[in-house]
């Protein structure tokens, strides 16, 4: 799903840039009240899981594969706006460090694989748990179908930004086709790797889900015969879940994101993506350009002068992990201090 240069015009891919930029700018300020004492630490981990995940290629048909998209489950586990942020930092590394979709079209590729998703996908699933059982089994379930629509969503939306600055002249309809039908397919694997995730973290740590919270049972108590919920400030508040260190979580996450990319990604599919085969296949690609930063030590996830295959990719796999865990963190710990410079008490005075 990472668009190339090339493949949308510059007017096209100028204005996604415009709206990538906005909602960037929105996010940065919604994820100051989303990231706390539990999502801050987690929230570059989650970008850098995102970024190990994406180079686990599996195959979804004859000589067509796919990979995660992540918008689904970045905004399940920190929240929405964080949750475009996670994604929005991966692309980054991913076009600078690695030629992976192109630089011109990079707010194409923020607007389709970051907001879109995510946006899609949190809106689903926040229906989903309001009307299921109110468990953890149904935050899974929900998270399994919220990334299940996400990745036909990009596609769709992918779609219309071709048929509107498409940069050659194929039938649209032709390319909605190919393009809704192979990524209905990869929203499977899609919907697989979420609903693991989230299922796993809810399991051992549900104070640390973001979709999670508020799912707890208030307290019942019987009057006259009938249970009733117990008003809110009955009694002492049980002490937090989230009192408990997340340095287990965060170290388990890391590893687990070093080992994908370093080691597991070896095995990953070598067959071209969804947007690659369907560009192949409905000469999408007649126009597309190199990537400006084609001769990276980093491009095409290999690094420059390794020979052996499985060490250079696995290199920079465990590069990219660290690059991207780094980058993420700053920005995610820059904004929740910004949150905490905003709500410090000398910003609530108030003069007379």
């Amino acid at each position: 799903m990472h668009v190339p240069d090339g493949f949308i015009n510059a007017p096209t891919s100028a204005v996604t840039g415009v709206v990538a930029a906005g909602a960037v700018a929105v996010s940065l300020r919604g994820a100051r009240r989303e990231l706390d004492e539990r999502t801050a630490p987690l929230a570059g981990l989650v970008a850098a899981f995102i970024f190990a995940v994406q180079m686990l290629n599996f195959p979804v048909a004859a000589g067509t594969s796919g990979h995660l998209l992540g918008g689904a489950l970045a905004a399940i586990l920190v929240g929405p706006y964080t949750g475009v942020l996670c994604v929005s930092v991966v692309l980054l590394m991913q076009g600078i460090l690695f030629a992976d979709g192109g630089l011109t079209a990079l707010g194409v590729n923020i607007t389709d694989m970051a907001i879109v998703t995510t946006v899609v996908a949190y809106a689903l699933f926040r229906g989903l748990v309001k009307v299921l059982p109110r468990t953890r089994r149904s935050v899974t379930v929900a998270s399994f179908v919220a990334a299940l629509v996400s990745v036909p969503a990009a596609a769709l939306a992918f779609t219309f930004l071709y048929w509107i600055g498409g940069t050659t002249d194929v039938a649209i309809g032709k390319v909605a086709t190919a393009m809704i039908g192979v990524h209905v397919l990869i929203g499977i694997g899609e919907a697989a790797i979420t609903a693991l995730t989230v299922g796993a973290v809810v399991a051992v740590r549900p104070d640390l889900v973001y979709g999670a919270r508020g799912l707890g049972q208030r307290l019942k108590l019987r009057v006259k015969g009938e249970l009733v919920d117990a008003p809110s400030d009955t009694g002492p508040a049980p002490a937090p879940v989230a009192a408990r260190s997340h340095r287990k979580v965060w170290i388990t996450g890391l590893v687990a994101s070093l080992v994908l990319a370093g080691f597991v990604s070896f095995y990953a599919s070598a067959d071209p993506d969804g947007l690659e085969k369907v560009a192949s296949d409905k000469g999408i690609d007649e126009k597309a350009e190199e990537h400006a930063n084609a001769d990276s030590p980093l491009a095409d996830y290999g690094v420059e002068d390794i020979a052996d295959a499985r060490v250079s990719g696995g290199l920079a796999g465990v590069i990219g992990v660290g690059v991207t865990v780094v980058a993420g963190s700053a920005v995610f710990w820059a904004v929740r201090r910004r949150r905490n410079d905003d709500t410090s008490p000398s910003s609530t005075e108030t003069t007379v």
